[in-house]
């Protein structure tokens, strides 16, 4: 894995972006057939799905079998961390990649400090209420409404949410009161339209019951090294092509029209941040068995539960 520090424009620091070699299929892996879905993670049944037909939103099932990727937090860790999402950032990236049960695969990632659920509380809601609102309910099983809150990137828990009077969520409160919480770590998932919480359910708990914004670490694939470089050829060539139009025109009516640059500058800028950054489709690998041995690892998970004509778990 070759890690690369992503900042915007003005030096500010977005992420590492990483590029990974020699992992054709992640441990915690997406498969698909038809409509739907299964994360499994080394071959343990994580979560199931099944996309309705007319697309307005997903089933899904939980099965408790996650594992997190990244080891127990220290409470040290923490305070020596504090405030440095950059250094929470390399240590969370080392340990996706040393994890057997992680999603990285073939290509380039970036583990961004920059999600958009952090900007999106357009009703100024408070922390706890935007929050709680923003998480998907349902255990074991729930439904993902992509009408109502298609784009508005959702978090679904891999596994149940602890209530505030865990024990593992009133040390992170306490933490969250102080400042030294660690990030929560997030993977987009474009399959399910949502976010899944790769590690910190305890510790996003604990920003809720304390009404703070939690840190956060969102991991998502961005555009293959041949489609950076292909795409940086077409940005140049448009913004040669707009000083090339801003001269003629200087051409024409004088020194009076700009150079353009002031113009073209920006959206070259824009073009190619976008390159290393934009969310790309994740990955998803074909079921072995079709969707046939979807429904029979259904059945398996869902031992004692009835049967919709659709094919999915009901009461």
């Amino acid at each position: 894995m070759r890690r690369t520090d992503i900042r915007r424009d003005d030096g500010t620091w977005t992420g590492p972006s990483l590029a990974v070699q020699s992992r054709r299929q992640p441990g915690l892996c997406l498969f698909s057939t038809e409509r739907r879905l299964l994360l499994a993670q080394q071959s343990r049944p994580v979560l199931l799905a099944a996309v309705e037909e007319d697309h307005c939103g997903v089933g899904f099932w939980r099965t408790d079998a996650y594992r997190s990727v990244i080891p127990p937090l220290r409470a040290d860790t923490g305070r020596a961390l504090a405030g440095h999402l950059d250094r929470w950032a390399y240590r969370f990236a080392q340990y996706l990649f040393d994890s057997p049960g992680s999603p990285l695969h073939d290509g380039r990632w970036l583990l961004s400090r920059e999600s958009p659920l952090l900007r999106w509380n357009y009703g100024r809601l408070p922390q706890s209420e935007y929050w709680t609102s923003m998480l998907i309910d349902g255990h074991p099983d729930g439904y993902i409404d992509w009408f109502v809150h298609s784009g508005s990137w959702e978090i679904l828990p891999l596994r149940q949410m602890p209530d505030a009077g865990d024990g593992r969520v009133k040390a992170y409160r306490k933490q969250a009161r102080d400042g030294l919480l660690p990030p929560v770590l997030l993977w987009w998932v474009s399959g399910l339209d949502c976010h899944l919480i790769l590690d910190g359910h305890a510790r996003l708990a604990a920003a809720i019951a304390e009404s703070t914004a939690p840190p956060l670490l969102q991991l998502h694939r961005t555009s293959p090294s041949n489609a950076v470089v292909a795409g940086t050829e077409q940005a140049v060539h448009r913004y040669e092509a707009e000083l090339a139009r801003f001269a003629e025109l200087r051409a024409i009516h004088g020194a009076a029209v700009p150079d353009g640059a002031a113009v073209a500058g920006p959206s070259l800028a824009r073009r190619l941040r976008e390159l290393h950054t934009a969310p790309q489709p994740t990955w998803a690998w074909p079921l072995p068995g079709g969707a046939a041995q979807w429904r029979r690892v259904a059945r398996a998970v869902t031992a004692n539960r009835k049967w919709d004509a659709d094919g999915w778990p009901s009461d």
